[in-house]
């Protein structure tokens, strides 16, 4: 079993969630929680989002669950820092392919859309997946990977998209 550093963060619209969830993650031997703070009305979601995002990048921590009223704030704001992939999912389908198809380490959620105990089972079963490296899946994360690193993809007919091996980039 994987024991992750698992980051929370939240705007005012997702404190109260992300409280519950804490408060819920202190049981779970797969994760240590860091919480990343209440954070009152004053502070919007791109400054909570972004700074667990980078936490992740510079591997401070595995894995996040960010909250805003919505999810989708605090998943465009955590996929623009480099090397972070974030998702906003309400339903347990999502949660799975989040990671089993897109190694997401942000899972979003929106607190004035789905309730506590949703949330809480989602947050569950989204930390009992584990990416494969071998997977079908793994040549498009590395393609999406390269693109952050060299801002291009290269496309062969026969087999898809491939990722770009970074000293391909240099001039």
């Amino acid at each position: 079993m994987t024991h992750y550093i698992l980051a929370l963060g939240a705007d005012a619209a997702g404190t109260a969630l992300k409280n519950t969830l804490r408060d819920r993650l202190q049981n779970d031997s797969r994760v240590t929680v860091r919480d990343f703070g209440d954070v009152g009305p004053e502070v919007d979601y791109p400054h909570v989002g972004i700074a667990v995002a980078e936490a992740i990048a510079r591997g401070e921590v595995d894995r996040a669950v960010l909250i805003c009223g919505t999810g989708i704030g605090m998943a465009i704001s955590a996929n623009k820092v480099p090397g972070v992939r974030a998702t906003v999912a309400h339903d347990s389908y999502s949660v799975e392919r989040s990671i089993l198809s897109n190694n997401c380490q942000v899972l979003t959620l929106g607190a004035r859309v789905i309730g506590v105990e949703l949330a809480s089972r989602l947050v569950h079963e989204w930390l009992g997946y584990e990416f494969d490296p071998g997977s079908a899946s793994a040549p498009k994360v590395d393609a999406i990977s390269a693109y952050e690193t060299c801002g291009r993809v290269v496309s062969d007919e026969a087999e898809g998209c491939l990722p770009v091996v970074p000293s391909v980039c240099a001039p």
